[in-house]
């Protein structure tokens, strides 16, 4: 099996594929009786091995769909197993959308929250904080339910859990009422942006931008809710997002990578080409873009006041041209939540991620670019490559210590334990 990446690749002795919320409870019973371990399996779009087994992997492929919806409350309970580009148009027939979203939605929602996966937003947090209940199969194969007003700890500690209290099989989700966005993409002075930064933030809706190597411009994207507006999706937004971001920039991508000497020049074309478009429909539609060239990606929140010196410090290494890169660097915001393991624990924040060509080494750029967010507080995304281990993270997430009481309660022999998992709680 391999991640989405094709960076991790791995050979489980089984890979279970369960229907039913009793047949994952079967299967963990079954692995706690003979002393095996689980793991658990979305997407695989993770870049670090957090589903990695030699012995039982679960899939909730087969496990997908809407349980229930309340248009009236606004609620909907969903098989965690489904797919978030399913799911929008699940709701949407339902006439209803979650409240913010990312840039991908070829996740399983039980991967999306546990890894506390978001868009950007100061009014919005991570996903997770869009969940109301969960149910997980814990480490017994007991069904356990928690919620905002039932078992409330354990609650805070899985809505992001990377799958180490047990299997979620089912969650509750607070939505809204459909609605449309409007999108425009610009290419922007990466002075100006950085200027006017936290004004675009309190100002709209969805705001964020991608700084391109050695150039001096960036890629902005805007979003805000469109009132009685018709639809506008256009040739040029499709020759855009699907032709120019992907097939166009894996040509320059692969020239980048046979000649490191390029990657400037890839970067300030790459840059260069981004066209000003406007596109309007229905917000599910508008958050995700096709991502077609594959990559490997390191994702670090700081605190969002200390946003334009993390990034200026970041400008100043790169353009020395230590490093062969040209794939832009992502920032957006995040408000702060009460989520035991989100990284925006207490803290409004940015998020800022680099991303290298999946064909090329990544390791001495992500090292440089690491030290500099761990200089600022900085905490992984934990979908994203970082290097750190339990003595640091202990440090970094002030409920870390009451999450491992809970993962040791809901699974007493480290059933859902991993190699890596085990460098990360232990």
């Amino acid at each position: 099996m391999k991640n989405w990446s094709r960076k991790i690749q791995w050979t489980p002795q089984l890979v279970a594929y369960p229907k039913t919320e009793q047949e994952v409870r079967d299967l963990v019973k079954s692995a706690y009786q003979k002393n095996q371990k689980v793991r658990i399996i979305g997407s695989g779009h993770s870049f670090n091995p957090l589903w990695v087994t030699d012995q039982v992997l679960i899939s909730l492929d087969e496990y997908q769909g809407l349980i229930s919806a309340d248009p009236v409350t606004m609620t909907a309970t969903v098989k965690a197993g489904t797919k978030l580009y399913q799911l929008g148009d699940l709701l949407f027939e339902q006439g209803m959308a979650m409240e913010n979203l990312g840039d991908i939605d070829r996740q399983s929602l039980g991967g999306t929250i546990g890894t506390g996966t978001h868009g950007t937003g100061m009014d919005f947090g991570t996903i997770s904080t869009q969940v109301i209940a969960l149910h997980l199969v814990n480490g017994k194969g007991e069904l356990v339910k928690c919620s905002e007003t039932e078992n409330r700890e354990l609650f805070k500690a899985a809505q992001v859990s990377l799958g180490a209290l047990g299997i979620i099989t089912s969650i509750t989700l607070q939505c809204v009422p459909a609605y449309k966005l409007e999108l425009w993409n610009r290419k922007e002075d990466l002075e100006d942006v950085l200027t006017t930064f936290t004004d675009r933030i309190q100002q709209n809706r969805n705001f964020e931008f991608y700084w391109f190597p050695h150039a001096n411009k960036v890629w902005t994207k805007t979003s805000n809710i469109a009132t009685d507006q018709p639809d506008k999706v256009s040739l040029t937004n499709y020759l855009s997002e699907y032709v120019l971001e992907n097939y166009v920039f894996k040509i320059l991508c692969e020239l980048a990578r046979l000649a490191p000497s390029l990657n400037p020049a890839v970067s300030k074309i790459s840059v260069g080409s981004i066209p000003n478009i406007r596109k309007v429909f229905h917000s599910h539609k508008v958050y995700a873009t096709q991502r077609l060239v594959r990559f490997n990606e390191m994702e670090y929140n700081v605190p969002l006041k200390t946003h334009g010196e993390v990034l200026r410090d970041i400008i100043k290494t790169v353009n020395k041209g230590k490093f062969a890169v040209h794939f832009p660097i992502e920032n957006r915001v995040v408000k702060k939540d009460d989520i035991y393991l989100s990284p925006a624990y207490e803290r409004d924040s940015a998020y800022i991620a680099c991303h290298v060509y999946n064909k090329k080494d990544h390791r001495p750029y992500f090292k440089a670019l690491e030290e500099i967010f761990l200089a600022y507080g900085g905490r992984p995304h934990w979908g994203k490559m970082h290097t750190l281990k339990s003595d640091r993270l202990r440090d970094l997430y002030p409920k870390f210590s009451e999450f491992n009481e809970h993962r040791q309660a809901q699974d007493p022999k480290g059933l859902f334990l991993n190699d890596y998992l085990t460098d990360l709680f232990l």
